[in-house]
């Protein structure tokens, strides 16, 4: 292929600019590395498609390797370049300086939660006997490696509070191996789980072994892809190899299943989440464990439902009677009561009745604590809590410091206290321990931070979208703010998978807001706000409902007088990187800069990487003909539109994400560069050994981040201190 020397070439070229910027110290003018084309044309339903960057899907080959080395020497020096990337830097370092406390949790007669110091690359798991004693360090993965990049994927407590199974993924992987740690004295036993994906793990009650969902190891040659690997279900007994773990679930017939478990709160039964991609409805499954707390494999799971017609999530089981969350019959969430007959016989669902029924907000999750059913609800994007009693009736609502986000509630059926953290777009996350009897909370954690609260307001207004469709954003700046048009303004969105956004409070958009700017969060369709019919306006066919919302969001702080197109940036991460990208192509002289994280640019082949076909269920797939219509006419990495003019970019991804791969931001920063789009940046910042997230160390988050703040700010004139 012809690319293999421009490769090189282009490198050398763009070495010799910046050489020549370094020795002058006049600004050059911006030259990218060409990116070589190839004859590559796809035939989709007798349309005829071109991808002349096919090459830079393969992010190992040496030609890959070249381009990225060439494209990050390129954006390294312009933003070295920029006056506002060390002061931004400082203001971002100082402000995530802080100590940061996980939710706390008691397994074996001991309290568990994290803690970070405030620099340090990841948290540390604790644990005390009571909350008033000297934490002692269970873990801390800081010691797992020199660059910090190894992070905690998840933890799991024996129920004698002896052993800690934990997760460890790095390099911006989602594939993590699990190891078991004997708390009494320190040392990591034999025992070592590979091969795991979307999986935590269950331990059985007598401690001898737990449950863990995984992939088949790879055969020589073979690549991991939704075409030819399952998720399974296993158990792990301690002290034998993972070859020998017993397979507890699969279906060989369908590849989309996936497996998670978790076990009773009186150890009774094994509770079997079978999900399908990334759809919200899922199957349910119970697998009946020994009276002794151990794992008979000769049972077998019986089935509560596997219509896939909704979400089925697990509340509280006992011997009469499972609790279900669910949005069937009720788009907005409700909690369903399903009689248990011996041998946990299913009643039938004519037998199935409401416990509490669908409200005008939003069921976002449902604990079992201490006799009672805490319901978190979303109004209008904010956290609403009541507490129900064990018949459903409401007993009280949770009184919460303001407009915000609040989560956790966890515990167990015979536990009167949980823990929960509440939080606010200019109020750092602070943790409460409820007692669920009385009603009563008091604050455990609070933490210090150099931003001052008090110097900022935060406010929700709402914004009709292009059909009419009301919406809630949330609005955070400066005290005193003069709304004439002339503030730099960031716009934050995802509109996607179900997830809500809620406010909440981030180093992001806490250090724009001192750097003089407004920060802005839009809960747009395609998320959970509100609830079942909303994500699934924003899905497949109707996803552009996803970007006329975030566009309206643009418009009104525009005509509000919040900011002006020059000087409103805009940024996502992931399926909000594809947003962004959306939208940019679509109305670029409406914005001023636009950073698009790890986003998904390439809508016609997402589903043949990684992960990727688990998305098809809010995507749709270009296999399907009326779904590539709409995946083509929006899909950023193909309607980049040549001749307008386009504000300054900055793409940003990581050379090992293994979930949005980044070949979806190499080929769409390609395209872009070469279109005639203007002369304003377009840049790609690739952190090497880095990927979705996992396992990056606070170093590297403060730095890329900084670095998007100080290119809005570069792109505005902004003046940092």
């Amino acid at each position: 292929m012809t690319h293999r020397l421009k490769s090189a070439a282009a490198l050398a070229l763009c070495l010799g600019a910046l050489s020549t910027q370094a020795q002058t110290g006049t600004p050059a003018p911006l030259s990218y590395p060409e990116t070589a084309k190839v004859n590559q044309v796809d035939t989709y339903h007798g349309t005829a498609v071109a991808d002349p960057y096919r090459w830079l899907e393969d992010d190992n080959s040496a030609e890959t390797k070249a381009w990225v080395k060439a494209q990050n020497a390129v954006t390294d020096r312009f933003l070295e370049a920029m006056p506002q990337r060390q002061p931004t830097r400082a203001l971002y370092t100082q402000l995530y300086n802080f100590e940061k406390f996980g939710l706390p949790y008691k397994e074996g007669g001991r309290y568990f939660w994290s803690h970070n110091n405030g620099l340090q690359p990841q948290s540390v798991l604790y644990t005390a006997r009571t909350l008033k004693d000297k934490p002692q360090v269970a873990l801390d993965p800081n010691t797992l490696s020199k660059e910090g990049t190894v992070a905690l994927a998840g933890t799991a407590v024996s129920r004698d509070g002896r052993l800690l199974a934990y997760g460890v993924a790095g390099a911006g992987s989602d594939w993590v191996t699990w190891r078991v740690r004997d708390l009494q004295t320190g040392q990591d036993l034999e025992d070592r789980i590979e091969w795991v994906k979307f999986s935590g793990a269950a331990w059985t009650p007598d401690g001898k072994g737990f449950f863990y969902a995984r992939y088949d190891a790879p055969k020589a040659g073979q690549a991991l892809t939704g075409a030819n690997y399952f998720h399974k279900l296993y158990y792990h007994r301690l002290g034998t190899p993972q070859s020998q773990d017993l397979l507890v679930a699969e279906n060989q017939a369908e590849k989309e299943w996936g497996f998670g478990a978790e076990v009773s709160d009186d150890g009774r039964v094994l509770l079997i989440n079978v999900w399908k991609g990334s759809a919200r409805k899922n199957g349910l499954m119970l697998l009946p464990l020994t009276t002794r707390g151990g794992y008979d494999a000769q049972a077998k799971p019986v089935t509560v439902t596997l219509d896939f017609d909704g979400e089925y999530s697990p509340v509280h089981i006992d011997a009469k009677r499972l609790v279900l969350k669910t949005d069937v019959g009720a788009p907005r969430g409700q909690l369903l009561y399903v009689p248990l007959n011996a041998g946990l016989k299913v009643a039938e669902r004519s037998q199935w009745r409401t416990l509490v029924a669908e409200h005008t907000d939003t069921l976002q999750s449902a604990s079992a604590v201490g006799g009672r059913f805490v319901l978190s609800y979303l109004a209008d994007a904010a956290t609403r809590v009541a507490v129900h009693d064990a018949k459903g009736q409401k007993l009280r609502d949770l009184q919460l410091p303001g407009v915000g986000s609040a989560g956790g509630f966890h515990g167990r059926w015979s536990d009167r206290e949980t823990f929960f953290n509440y939080t606010s777009l200019v109020s750092p996350s602070s943790i409460y321990r409820l007692d669920v009897v009385s009603g009563a909370s008091s604050l455990f954690k609070r933490p210090q931070t150099a931003f001052n609260p008090d110097e900022f307001e935060t406010r929700r207004e709402f914004v009709t979208s292009k059909d009419g469709t009301r919406f809630p954003i949330f609005i955070a700046h400066k005290k005193g703010l003069k709304l004439d048009g002339n503030n730099p303004a960031l716009l934050y969105g995802y509109g996607g998978f179900n997830a809500p956004m809620t406010p909440g409070y981030g180093v992001t958009a806490a250090t724009w807001m001192k750097m003089g700017g407004v920060y802005v969060l839009a809960a747009i369709r395609g998320g959970g706000e509100y609830g079942a019919a909303w994500h699934e306006a924003g899905t497949k066919l109707k996803k552009q409902n996803v970007f006329d919302d975030f566009i309206s969001a643009a418009e009104w702080l525009i005509a509000k007088q919040y900011t002006q197109s020059a000087k409103l940036a805009i940024n996502g991460g992931s399926n909000g990187g594809l947003l962004v990208g959306a939208v940019l192509n679509q109305r670029p002289e409406l914005f001023g800069a636009a950073v698009p994280q790890v986003g998904v640019m390439d809508m016609l082949r997402f589903h043949k990487f990684t992960i990727g076909w688990a998305w098809v269920p809010d995507y749709g797939s270009s296999d399907n003909a009326e779904e590539f219509k709409a995946l083509l006419a929006y899909s950023p990495l193909h309607t980049i539109r040549d001749g307008k003019r386009y504000p300054p970019v900055m793409v940003t991804t990581g050379d090992h994400d293994d979930r949005v791969v980044p070949a979806h931001s190499f080929k769409y920063t390609a395209a872009l560069q070469a279109a005639n789009t203007g002369s304003a940046p377009k840049l790609i910042r690739i952190e090497t050994d880095a990927g979705h997230g996992a396992g990056k160390p606070t170093a590297k988050l403060i730095e890329e981040r900084a670095d998007m703040l100080a290119f809005f700010a570069h792109s505005f004139g902004m003046q940092v201190k």
